[in-house]
């Protein structure tokens, strides 16, 4: 169904695209704490080298911390064989006043995940009492909201953060940080779905294949964060500043590893 079709009115739920929002480019700027931001990508380079089960809902976390969120969640497209227009949506990850709803469906129509896919950018978002007695569900009321899109091959979804009370509550900063943090949404969940392959196929040639594919597709989001850290470190940042970037370049440097480990498997494709 076309977003066209998404009324505030009658559906409680308010979609505006940032692409081109003067307004929303007019809100004051924030000053993040660089200092949490960097210790919070130490946790999130651990977790992906230590417990890469738990990096969706490290990530949810995070934007929680960062962005002074009162909820953050991850929405997946459900597989098309367990997909259908009243359990569209599935909430893998959540956090914050909505971490009750984790693993909550949603149906196809309304909803601003289905939105946000089809104008492939960030969105920001308010839900009303309407949505909430179209679902039939209890929940505080999203007075401001981001919501990126992410994708992994066939696979999409989104990463939202929501105010419970406050207007305005987000801006361009939050926006940008979200954007990065939903790519690595998308890497957490090639990863995970990539390690139950490896599990599932006990040919070695085919292990092979997609650690090395695996590799591949996450070392562009990390030469991202390897160049924040070491821009962090190397800054006219404050020494505390300086001492975390060290400490998380350590991090990167497993991780990093762990990526060069992957792209030695020799491919035994034909």
């Amino acid at each position: 169904m076309s977003d066209l079709a998404v009324d505030p009115v009658e559906t409680g739920l308010e979609v505006i695209d940032l692409q081109n929002n003067p307004e929303f480019r007019k809100r004051p700027l924030r000053v993040h704490d660089v200092a949490a931001q960097i210790e919070g990508l130490d946790r999130l380079a651990r977790a992906f080298v230590e417990r890469p089960e738990t990096v969706l809902q490290e990530l949810v976390n995070l934007a929680i911390e960062l962005c002074g969120a009162d909820s953050a969640g991850i929405t997946m497209v459900r597989p098309i064989e367990d997909r259908s227009d009243d359990c569209y949506y599935e909430w893998v990850a959540t956090a914050g006043k909505y971490a009750v709803f984790l693993n909550a469906t949603l149906p196809r129509w309304p909803s601003g995940c289905g939105v946000c896919l089809e104008r492939g950018h960030p969105q920001l978002f308010r839900v009303a009492q309407p949505f909430f007695d179209l679902m039939k569900v209890e929940a505080p009321l999203v007075t401001d909201g981001l919501l990126l899109p992410w994708r992994v091959d066939e696979t999409q979804g989104t990463f939202w953060i929501m105010a419970h009370g406050r207007a305005e509550a987000f801006d361009g900063n939050d926006c940008r940080l979200m954007e990065v943090l939903a790519n690595f949404a998308a890497m957490g969940v090639r990863q995970q779905r990539q390690q139950k392959r490896l599990l599932e196929h006990a040919s070695a040639e085919a292990a092979a294949a997609m650690a090395n594919d695996l590799a591949h597709k996450i070392n562009n989001p990390l030469q991202s964060l390897t160049n924040l850290v070491y821009l962090a470190a190397h800054g006219k940042g404050t020494s505390e500043t300086k001492t975390l970037a060290i400490a998380l370049s350590d991090h990167i440097e497993r991780l990093t590893a762990l990526v060069g480990e992957l792209l030695t498997i020799p491919s035994m494709e034909k």
